[in-house]
């Protein structure tokens, strides 16, 4: 192997650069950095700069060949576990001869980088929750300004904090630091203000600690309230966090209701993007579910005809599920079954009794069970043939249903069967 020098002469002229090559013979190769000076058989002093190449074995004496192997099997290992600690445009050749096979250095490097990563990560984590601590009195303070441009730049602040979890954990186990944040929400007309501390509550929603929070500091009025905002982004953060508020947090289906949530929430379906559509769905279902007077409260407002447009209109499975939830739940009501029938329901939900999923024909089953008494015809002799249980049951519950008492019905079930 060649090992390259440049070298430097020093005179009363100038600097003159010699260029010259050696050949050597070599058994490892390594790294070697740094300048030295030596002296020519003229007597010229030369300073020697080591290129960052290869480096070769010349001696014959054991000992020096023991430390040069030792010198660059440090360099590799150093390479492979600390490589931020080589110099700018240090190459270290690889002895890896099968690239399919990882070396012990590589297999060494491996598990310290792992550790070297994890303890980084700590360290970083608890700067951040040191720094989200000493904040809080000072962030808390500006939200509670009569100006609404420090209110605005310090809610901005609050939520960078909140994206990360070590400050957003820090964050949340101050009250009143939710509170500001909520006051500041029910009080703000600015847009920007009101997006960022409904990401903020949105943030704080995906633990159960905030959730607590923000219920205790009276967040679930103010997010309602947002569900009448223009702004796309703050539709989608308080609907979101209302529905982890439905979800996870004891009460908040109660506080919902008194704060109209219902009211607010129905309008929402005549949206079109289909998953905000399946988390406001959702939400209505977790809001009806073995309440009578939610189930009002959604007829009052236009809910049956929203829902069967949702489920006529869409393909985005979720959605269609969400949505036949609903209607089951409200498919029980006496007031309800009337306004889903004349409103295209049975039409809608038996165009996905083909080729939707399991879970998906199920719902629809069983909403078209509870419906079949307040329509005057729908054959479902077809499914009869089903492998499925609940299929059959669904389907011989219908038909039982439209047969009773009605002789134009049974005719045409005869002559389906024959």
């Amino acid at each position: 192997k060649e090992r390259h020098y440049g070298q430097f002469e020093l005179g009363d002229s100038g600097v003159r650069v010699k260029e010259w090559q050696q050949t050597m013979y070599s058994t490892d190769s390594g790294i070697q950095s740094g300048a030295t000076t030596v002296r020519d058989d003229d007597g010229s002093e030369y300073i020697t700069t080591k290129h960052y190449t290869t480096t070769t074995i010349t001696s014959q004496d054991p000992a020096e060949i023991d430390s040069q192997y030792a010198l660059t099997r440090t360099q590799r290992i150093r390479a492979a576990m600390f490589p931020e600690t080589l110099e700018e445009g240090t190459t270290i050749l690889s002895t890896q001869t099968d690239p399919s096979q990882m070396t012990n250095v590589q297999r060494l490097a491996e598990p310290s980088q792992m550790l070297k990563t994890a303890i980084i990560h700590l360290i970083n984590y608890q700067d951040d929750a040191d720094l989200a601590t000493r904040a809080v009195p000072e962030l808390t303070k500006l939200l509670n300004d009569e100006d609404q441009v420090v209110v605005s730049k310090a809610a901005q602040i609050v939520n960078q904090l909140t994206r990360k979890e070590a400050s957003r954990r820090a964050l949340m186990q101050s009250p009143q630091m939710v509170a500001a944040v909520v006051r500041a929400m029910q009080n703000t007309s600015d847009m920007e203000t009101a997006r960022a501390t409904a990401s903020i509550l949105h943030n704080l929603s995906h633990q159960r600690e905030g959730l607590l929070s923000i219920f205790k500091s009276g967040g679930i009025p103010a997010l309602v309230r947002m569900l009448s905002s223009p702004m796309e982004s703050v539709l989608f953060y308080a609907i979101t966090t209302l529905h982890n508020l439905l979800l996870h947090q004891e009460g908040a289906k109660m506080a919902v209701r008194l704060a109209d949530g219902l009211q607010r929430m129905v309008p929402l379906l005549k949206k079109s993007n289909p998953k905000f559509l399946a988390i406001t769905t959702d939400c209505l279902q977790l809001l009806s579910y073995g309440n009578q007077e939610s189930k009002l409260i959604i007829l009052a407002n236009g809910g049956p005809e929203g829902l069967v447009h949702i489920m006529r209109t869409y393909n985005y499975e979720k959605l269609l599920w969400t949505t036949s939830r609903v209607l089951k739940v409200l498919s029980v009501c006496p007031s309800n079954k009337p306004a889903i029938v004349e409103a295209g329901g049975m039409q809608a939900l038996g165009k996905h009794l083909n080729g939707g999923t399991q879970r998906l024909q199920q719902n629809c089953l069983w909403t078209l069970r509870n419906l079949s008494d307040a329509a005057t015809r729908q054959t479902l002799v077809g499914l009869l043939s089903s492998d499925d249980i609940n299929m059959l049951t669904c389907s011989t519950g219908i038909l039982s249903n439209l047969t009773c008492n009605n002789a134009h019905n049974k005719m045409t079930h005869n002559q389906f069967s024959l």
